[in-house]
């Protein structure tokens, strides 16, 4: 009997999974080729678009001091690494026909794509928060939004994501894996790689509903309940600066909605997966951070002059 039940655990360990396949975007050939061509310029967007919103706040006091600008330039640092998790990868994949990814390297991108995403979306929340002072309490909003304030909430940003992920990964590595090994995307992510677990998932994946799905929902109902109010306080109070901070606000709910729309379409939705999700997968881990600095600072007045006077500065250094 004994020997039965180590010769069935030597099976299973003998069975147990080392890697995935990532069935990637496409199957065609031509096609990943242009896939490649595209996200490459998508990824060279990202790097130089944040990696420029973060020289620009860090090299001028006036907006380093600024707790708009201070939480603008997390929110670059957070999309450069986040769109690094995944981009990489993908593109490499596009131009060999085994895309293969170790069961380690699987749980390093599920832990830094929730670690980074977590907290993006707590910052987001955060920012909302600001240009509610900002705009609702205008005299008193220096002395709320003070510098130790904004460094607090960034680091319970950082917190929050840092406890989220560490619960992600949790729920993945107790699981047993011994077959199928393709995953239908192009990274690894918790609602399809418990899929492919060799045993019952259904705790799992009420876990993650209660975990990701609800993180996702309550974070952008209170978005649209903060800018909601803005609006409201906007029209009543401030005639002439209506038009201004209507179209601020879209922008922003733009870019809000292309993060927590898919989230929440992804994460609050077990037992069941469809094509469609790497679609949604594109827009929060490529497309947003492509887009974030174009609406949230690029399109800023105060952000132009500051990279004139940079870029003046540069031709005096470099007159080459």
């Amino acid at each position: 009997m004994s020997l039965g039940i180590l010769d069935l655990m030597k099976k299973r360990n003998d069975s147990k999974v080392t890697e995935f396949v990532l069935l990637g975007l496409s199957s065609s050939w031509e096609l990943q080729l242009f896939l490649f061509l595209i996200f490459l310029f998508f990824y060279m967007t990202v790097v130089l678009g944040n990696l420029l919103i973060i020289v620009t706040v860090r090299a001028d006091a006036h907006l380093l001091q600024s707790p708009m600008y201070y939480f603008l330039g997390h929110l670059s640092f957070i999309d450069l690494c986040l769109s690094c998790v995944t981009v990489p990868k993908m593109l490499g994949d596009f131009l060999q026909q085994d895309k293969i990814i170790s069961f380690s390297g699987c749980l390093a991108q599920i832990y830094f794509l929730h670690f980074l995403g977590a907290s993006e979306m707590f910052l987001l929340t955060v920012m909302a928060y600001d240009r509610y002072v900002a705009i609702c309490n205008p005299l008193h909003y220096l002395t709320v939004m003070n510098r130790q304030l904004c460094f607090q909430l960034v680091f319970a940003c950082w917190c929050g994501g840092f406890i989220h992920s560490i619960t992600q990964v949790t729920l993945v590595i107790q699981l047993p894996f011994c077959g199928p090994t393709e995953l239908d995307n192009f990274y690894c992510d918790v609602p399809q790689v418990i899929k492919l677990a060799c045993t019952d998932t259904y705790v799992v994946e009420v876990l993650m509903v209660s975990n990701s799905g609800l993180l996702s929902l309550v974070c952008f109902l209170v978005l649209l309940f903060s800018y909601a109010i803005i609006l409201i306080t906007v029209r009543t109070r401030f005639r002439q600066g209506h038009s201004k901070a209507l179209s601020t606000c879209a922008s922003h709910l733009t870019v809000v909605s292309l993060i927590f729309v898919p989230c929440v379409f992804i994460y609050l939705r077990p037992f069941c997966s469809f094509s469609v999700d790497k679609v949604f997968s594109v827009f929060y881990t490529v497309i947003t951070p492509m887009l974030n600095p174009l609406i949230y600072t690029l399109r800023n007045a105060e952000m132009k002059t500051v990279m004139k006077k940079l870029r003046k500065a540069c031709g005096i250094l470099l007159p080459c």
